[in-house]
């Protein structure tokens, strides 16, 4: 499949997602879609670049994570067909302390800031796009928040197979326990009383 097919396939897809369109609407959004391509383990953000894009991953799984008395503190895990971004370095326009690493070979369509901007002004669908990717960053930060806040472990770990079943299925362990505040110890023992219960 050529780049320009494909590109309208992602337009197709986000907007299917978040907003219907009009084929000009459409057009619009193809016209400012950057693909881009990571290998295994190479990073997409690194801790102090300033976050100018919203990025959608095509396909591949990233982790978004940070460094805490000098541990790494995993906030994020992204699939296939989620969105991402730096939020608080998007907007700031400020260096970020999150990073972003592709932990299987990805592709990312981004969405650069000041284009989607420009265009959401002269197109109400395309605002109500926007809209809609900054609304669910913010309720997937709050899940996640929640989760750590008030879940037991394993009610952590079986709420994370429901919402992320391909992230739990794909992703290095020592991460999703990472993700979820437990040790790789811990993942492992709930891991097994969960299969256990649901015998």
């Amino acid at each position: 499949m050529n780049i320009a097919t494909k590109r309208r396939d992602i337009a197709r897809e986000l907007a299917r997602k978040y907003s219907t369109m009009t084929h000009e609407e459409l057009d619009t959004l193809e016209s400012i879609l950057v693909p881009m391509k990571f290998a295994k383990n190479e990073m997409i953000l690194k801790e102090g670049d300033i976050c100018r894009n919203i990025y959608y991953v095509d396909h591949g799984l990233i982790r978004q994570f940070y460094y805490k008395n000098g541990k790494e503190v995993t906030e994020h895990l992204g699939e296939d067909h989620t969105i991402f971004m730096c939020i608080e370095s998007l907007f700031k326009e400020q260096p970020t302390k999150l990073q972003v690493e592709a932990i299987e070979p990805t592709i990312i369509y981004a969405l650069p800031k000041v284009q989607l901007e420009a265009v959401a002004l002269h197109n109400v669908n395309i605002q109500i796009l926007y809209r809609k990717i900054l609304e669910e960053s913010l309720i997937i930060s709050q899940i996640h928040a929640d989760l750590v806040r008030f879940e037991t472990a394993q009610d952590r770990y079986r709420k994370m197979c429901k919402l992320n079943p391909q992230v739990v299925l794909r992703a290095p362990l020592v991460y999703v326990a990472n993700y979820l505040q437990m040790t790789p110890e811990t993942l492992s023992r709930v891991r097994a009383a969960v299969l256990y219960e649901d015998k």
